[in-house]
């Protein structure tokens, strides 16, 4: 099946029949979190998928008949250590940063701009990404999962209770779900202010729980500490009670659905809003089949962890970006060239075709470099994230009119 890709003509494919010319070389970073420290964030999974992927490619010839060399980094959650792995990069004078993760976004970028190496498919972790020039994002971030999320919660929820982070990002969330709740004539949420490094949420599950009532719904936005507060809140619901809750993936996934039980865990029947289709959708196949061959074991990527499939994505644009080159020698400023001039992404219906025009853009004052504004809602049944409605709902409106709202 891997090797099949290399010739069907998919978005995915890297190979080609071009002479070999210089390698391709990139970096992707990630916090990999010390072993010996349970609360650091880890996504290790990222840079294993990046490995996976070039032994992949070069299994098959490489890109374009180029060997990928991926050079990897630790960037530690924190700032400075983001920062080292954007002087590293630059230092090794690579094509692009492809397919990483950082919350670090204002360390990390001001070395790539100052150098013209291309960002390529960030998760999304950092506000910075998507105003950018060198930036070229994928999904829309944490922003348009707010706006859908909202729209999936106006379909059945008559009152919503927002439990979000007591900081900068977390005042940006409550207009975001507003506005897609007042765009279908429901009230605004009621906006729970939580710590953002509690070990109970007792006291936000209290004021949640009373302002859903019976027939609300809860939707709770902490990242790593989503679970901390629906563990509150299981522990105050009243059992007969009708709240239904819900997140966004990246505060809940597959792998903590998983953890806390499968189809027991406390998740059952949570709405959850994501950019791409579940990851039990047959057109993440080509990316399990590759993992399968060339990840070796590793059980540090998990297929359904929305890191290792965002790095995916990056990597399908960047071979589609090499191959754009027409043989020339990858270099960060070719590689920026060929985005900006509208190269035209398939990722196989993982998202919409991916285009970094001016006219392609939200362009926005928040985030101007928004390409993709569509995001997938899916539902927990018997332990699995399904979905819950078939096919991409465009947010682009809502992020529009959620920053005119606010005065942006």
């Amino acid at each position: 099946m891997a090797g099949a890709l290399l010739t069907t003509g998919c978005g995915v494919v890297p190979g080609g029949s071009a002479d070999a010319g210089a390698p391709v070389t990139v970096m992707t970073w990630a916090p990999r979190g010390a072993a010996d420290d349970a609360d650091a964030l880890s996504k290790s999974g990222v840079t294993a998928m990046a490995s996976a992927y070039a032994r992949w490619v070069d299994s098959e010839g490489g890109i374009d008949g180029r060997e990928l060399k991926v050079v990897t980094c630790d960037e530690k959650d924190t700032t400075v250590g983001a920062e080292k792995c954007a002087r590293q990069a630059v230092e090794q004078d690579v094509a692009a940063v492809v397919g990483s993760y950082s919350r670090h976004g204002r360390s990390f970028l001001a070395p790539l701009e100052a150098a013209g190496i291309p960002y390529i498919g960030g998760y999304g972790a950092s506000d910075e990404e998507f105003s950018s020039f060198v930036s070229f994002p994928v999904n829309g971030g944490q922003s348009s999962l707010l706006a859908g999320n909202g729209k999936q919660l106006a379909a059945g929820c008559h009152r919503v209770a927002l439990v979000r982070p007591d900081s900068i990002a977390g005042d940006a969330m409550a207009p975001l779900l507003d506005t897609s709740l007042a765009e279908a004539r429901r009230g605004a949420a009621t906006d729970v202010v939580a710590p953002e490094s509690a070990t109970s949420y007792d006291e936000q599950a209290r004021q949640a729980l009373a302002a859903a009532d019976d027939d609300g719904c809860v939707t709770a936005v902490l990242d790593d500490r989503t679970q901390t507060f629906f563990d509150s809140f299981r522990r105050l619901e009243p059992e007969d009670g009708g709240v239904r809750i819900s997140s966004v993936l990246g505060s809940v996934g597959q792998p903590l659905i998983d953890s806390t039980g499968g189809a027991n865990s406390p998740f059952e029947g949570a709405y959850v809003t994501g950019w791409y289709p579940d990851s039990g959708d047959a057109r993440w196949d080509p990316m399990r089949e590759v993992l399968r061959a060339h990840a070796f074991g590793d059980n540090t990527i998990d297929p359904a962890d929305t890191g290792v499939q965002t790095a995916w994505i990056a990597y399908t644009v960047l071979a589609q970006a090499v191959r754009a080159l027409d043989g020339a020698d990858a270099t960060a400023s070719r590689v920026m060239a060929v985005l900006n001039r509208g190269l035209s992404v398939d990722t196989g219906g993982l998202t919409p075709t991916l285009r970094w025009r001016y006219q392609d853009m939200l362009g926005s004052s928040a985030y101007p470099r928004i390409v993709n504004g569509e995001v997938t809602f899916q539902v927990v049944r018997e332990g699995r994230l399904v979905a819950q409605k078939q096919g991409f709902v465009d947010v682009t409106e809502t992020l529009s009119n959620a920053r005119s709202a606010a005065g942006g």
